[in-house]
């Protein structure tokens, strides 16, 4: 027997509609190149998203047509990111730090037929436009400074349409809403289609307390770039339950964003490790510079936190640190390590443990990990990789001609993180997959020696790899870089770690370099180091 509720589709257009109707007055926040501010309302955002609707279609685009965008945490982008889809268009987000030959590739593969672009990333679009078949490029400009050579004003996009024409649209909620690639450290990009309704899910699960809790009365500052997984989400929810959100643009320097936590008044911040380590080197620096008090969760994610970053922001500043897990292909949050209820008498060191884990998943995410001989047991110590299933994790890629491997014949997302899960469903990613280190037979986590080596005082950022070993088969090597005006040898780091790990794990060597490379999400690309360090051997050092 069936159950009998209405059929009500979970679609952007409804979220559209809804923060329109009950959040007229909020503010949105932007800061402009120029570092100034642009303020305006939940009224005024929503009426020109619905004109960006009327003259998208004007353009004789057509219904799951591609638009793309190249631009930064702006409110012009978060007019896309609602005006596309209500025009019953798909949201393409670009990531300018991708190389103009990635970019070329992306944009002809999702056949993207509109750019949208800010006008200050016009020469990244320079870089690859020659390769590519846009139809139409519209910039976004400030202070009514005119349209960039070869583009059209954006401004003047909106001017053309009548608001009053507009009408919300009904489709189906499994209707493609929105898509981004891959960074594609291991082969070409792939993108991940993302429906209507996984993102309304997603949106409700990160307004959920034990995820991010997001609600109308945050104030939300996403440092995670609008190019890079809709910044988790943020914009989404942010505008479902009506936060202020303050959109930091291109300004990601530590005083920029310290400026705006205290004088905006953020509760809720989110972003990649790197970045948050240099908001802390800030605060250390300038202790009780910031009235920070408004902040109740500073969300990290994107690679593993290390426990000295959560302990750091907890201890000398008194900020919380929440962890989180997700992948472009789950939309992307997909865990999150909230503390539970049973765990508030346990010791600090042991809660500051469990922090540093992923966590557990979000409601509707299943995970499991499976090993050589099969699923492992939630043991915490048994690892395996981490195959996961839900109504945001993608279940193929957009016209793609590999990829099949990372699904399993009964429907689940391999996602190639290596993981161990505890009896209270807390997950802990161990590596990648490409990333572990096998010793004489034996497994190295290279993610558990990276956060050790940067818990040192002197220590800014760490990685480390394999290099050939003709005995043992790998062994680690870290690559370490040390905070500014500090110092320490190889043997001060192997002295910090040793205490904490089996004297097989510890590195082999450790060899101090002025920056790590970087992927363009802002990962460490451990591919590149592995070329660099790949004549590596010991009996050198």
């Amino acid at each position: 027997m069936k159950g009998l509720m209405m059929d009500y589709q979970l679609t952007l257009p409804a979220i559209l509609k809804r923060a329109d109707a009950l959040y007229g007055p909020k503010e949105i926040v932007t800061r402009k190149p120029d570092k100034s501010f642009h303020r305006y309302t939940y009224a005024d955002f929503a009426r020109r998203a619905k004109k960006l609707a009327i003259a998208l279609k004007k353009l004789g685009l057509q219904d799951g047509d591609r638009v793309a965008t190249l631009g930064w945490n702006t409110y012009q982008h978060l007019e896309a990111y609602f005006g596309i889809p209500c025009a019953s268009l798909v949201l393409h987000t670009l990531n300018p730090r991708l190389s103009a030959e990635d970019l070329a590739y992306i944009v002809n593969n999702a056949e993207d037929r509109v750019l949208l672009v800010d006008e200050t990333l016009v020469k990244v679009l320079d870089s690859f436009k020659d390769e590519v078949n846009l139809e139409r490029v519209f910039a976004f400009t400030y202070d009514d400074s005119p349209a960039p050579e070869g583009t059209q004003s954006y401004e003047e996009l909106l001017e053309s349409a009548d608001e009053s024409e507009f009408e919300y649209p009904d489709p189906d909620e499994r209707d493609a809403a929105a898509m981004c690639y891959t960074s594609g450290t291991t082969g070409r990009p792939k993108g991940a289609l993302y429906s209507h309704r996984a993102i309304c899910l997603h949106s409700m699960s990160l307004g959920m307390t034990d995820l991010f809790g997001i609600c109308e009365r945050d104030v939300v500052l996403p440092v995670v770039p609008m190019f890079h997984v809709n910044a988790w989400g943020l914009p989404f929810v942010s505008t479902l339950v009506g936060s202020k959100q303050v959109l930091p643009g291109p300004h990601l320097d530590p005083e920029s964003l310290l400026e705006e936590f205290q004088d905006e008044g953020v509760t809720v911040t989110a972003g990649v490790p790197t970045v948050f380590l240099g908001v802390l080197r800030k605060l250390d620096e300038n202790p009780g510079a910031y009235d920070l008090s408004a902040i109740r969760a500073i969300d990290i994610g994107g690679s593993a936190a290390p426990e000295g970053l959560i302990r750091a922001y907890q201890e000398r500043h008194g900020l919380n640190v929440v962890h989180a897990w997700g992948m472009t292909e789950t939309t992307p949050v997909g865990s999150a390590s909230i503390l539970r209820s049973w765990m508030d008498d346990l010791p600090e060191d042991e809660k500051y443990r469990i922090r540093a884990k992923q966590g557990t998943p979000s409601p509707f995410i299943e995970i499991r990990a499976r090993g050589d001989e099969g699923f492992v047991p939630w043991d915490g110590e048994t690892m395996g990789e981490l195959e996961i299933r839900g109504p945001w994790v993608a279940r193929a890629y957009f016209k793609a001609e590999d990829g099949s491997e990372k699904f399993t014949e009964d429907g689940w997302f391999r996602t190639g993180d290596i993981v161990t899960i505890d009896q209270n469903g807390y997950l802990e990613i161990q590596d990648r997959s490409k990333d572990l280190i096998k010793s004489g037979g034996e497994w190295i986590s290279s993610v558990a020696l990276e956060n050790a080596i940067m818990s040192h005082e002197a220590v800014a950022e760490a990685a480390v790899i394999a290099i050939p070993d003709e005995k043992w088969q790998e062994r680690p090597l870290a690559v370490v870089v040390l905070k500014e005006g500090r110092s320490a040898t190889a043997e001060d780091i192997i002295a910090h770690i040793a205490p904490h790990f089996a004297r097989w794990q510890l590195p082999d060597a450790v060899e101090f370099v002025e920056a790590i490379p970087r992927t363009a999400t802002g990962k460490f690309l451990k591919m590149k180091l592995r070329e660099q360090f790949k004549d590596y051997t010991l009996a050198e050092k």
